[in-house]
């Protein structure tokens, strides 16, 4: 809301901020942020596990908060929950991510067996590492480097899309169509 407007009538500070962010107004963002920052810090954590990924997720939520400032609308909710909404969503969209891209300690193909472990067991290991390779040098190159940055060195679809310098669309489908070859090799 611009200096010296009047407030209108029945709505609070953060409905009128969120209306002031849809003309353009950055200090009303500024107002949000000062506001509840904190607060969306928590609920993110509360969420996410991490502090890198709630502020990350905080981070995300202000700018969608800016960018889509003019849908929100008074008469279907209080600004609060609309913000809460959005940092909720982004939180969950984030924790999603990371559990697609989680990996194991170490790569099957790099286990050693223990000499306790059941000859039996040992084998299964083996054949299941040697299978695995075999199956990833079906890929084409481009695709099983993408399928090795994901899953060996626990890349995310992000930080292998701007390593690569390529869409992160391009990345997130050629994982997923390997995998889904992968698994047929391997079935």
């Amino acid at each position: 809301m611009a200096t010296g407007a009047v407030p209108a009538r029945g709505m609070g500070e953060i409905e009128q901020a969120l209306l002031a962010c849809a003309s353009g107004d950055k200090s009303a963002l500024r107002r949000i942020y000062d506001a509840e920052s904190a607060r969306m810090l928590g609920v993110a954590q509360r969420l996410l596990k991490r502090r890198a990924l709630a502020e990350e997720a905080v981070q995300d939520a202000f700018v969608l908060i800016w960018r889509h400032a003019a849908r929100f609308d008074p008469e279907r909710g209080a600004g609060l929950t609309w913000i809460y909404a959005i940092l909720r969503n982004r939180s969950l969209s984030i924790l999603r991510d990371e559990r697609r891209t989680e990996t194991r300690d170490a790569p099957l193909a790099e286990e050693t067996p223990s000499e306790e472990d059941d000859p039996e067991t040992v084998m299964s290991k083996l054949s299941d590492a040697s299978a695995l390779r075999a199956c990833l040098e079906t890929l084409p190159p481009q695709k099983r480097s993408l399928v090795l940055l994901a899953f060996v060195q626990g890349l995310t679809h992000g930080e292998i899309a701007d390593r690569l310098k390529m869409p992160m669309g391009t990345v997130k489908s050629w994982i997923r169509r390997s995998l889904i070859s992968l698994k047929e090799c391997l079935g």
